[in-house]
């Protein structure tokens, strides 16, 4: 392998962030220079399929990253997206990931998932994409995921939803609008009603 071709190989991984063989692919880089440049430790494994450049800045959501390269029309939800907003303190053991109903679940996920199907305007609405670690990673706004947690109460606590609404309310302070759209959304709009105008 020629010097010019590794060293595009390792930039191309550094500009993805995280890298499957797949991707190099498509950008005309053969696969058999990843194992290569692995063995030499120009490159690492960070999971099943994925690789970074040994100095990559890691990011506190790395586990977002590589799920959402794992399974990439997942959309990060519940406690991982309460996570990502900042509106819990929990450090969920698993990324919560929502599918469409008929989608597959991801057989093969470098991290442990939970996953939650949604169908229509519950699928679509509020998915908002951050780029971390330079990857495109689709997580649900913190409006959208105060509502999830109220669909979702009894999985993962009624108390849960409460406190992530109060956490929203104080950090989004014109933010009850949004809500509301979600709630009507997500037809927990009466379950969130008292909650709301307690807080209000």
């Amino acid at each position: 392998m020629s010097s010019s071709l590794e060293q595009r190989t390792v930039d191309a991984v550094r500009r993805l962030g995280l890298a499957r063989p797949r991707d190099l692919t498509r950008l005309g880089l053969r696969r058999e220079y990843v194992q290569r440049l692995t063995e030499r430790g120009a490159l690492v494994r960070v999971a099943r399929g994925l690789y970074a450049v040994p100095d990559a800045e890691i990011s506190s959501h790395r586990s977002l990253v590589e799920v959402a390269c794992a399974a990439p029309a997942a959309t990060v939800c519940l406690l991982s997206a309460l996570r990502f907003h900042e509106l819990t303190t929990q450090a969920p053991p698993e990324v919560w990931i929502a599918l469409d109903v008929h989608a597959w679940r991801p057989r093969r996920t470098p991290f442990p998932v939970r996953t939650v199907y949604f169908s229509g305007a519950a699928l679509t609405a509020g998915v908002e994409v951050h780029k971390i670690d330079g990857v495109p990673v689709r997580i649900y706004s913190a409006a959208k995921t105060v509502a999830d947690c109220f669909k979702y109460r009894n999985k993962i606590g009624t108390e849960v939803a409460v406190e992530a609404l109060k956490d929203y309310l104080k950090k989004y302070r014109r933010g009850a609008d949004a809500l509301w759209r979600f709630a009507k959304i997500c037809r927990v709009a009466n379950v969130m009603r008292p909650y709301l105008e307690a807080a209000g």
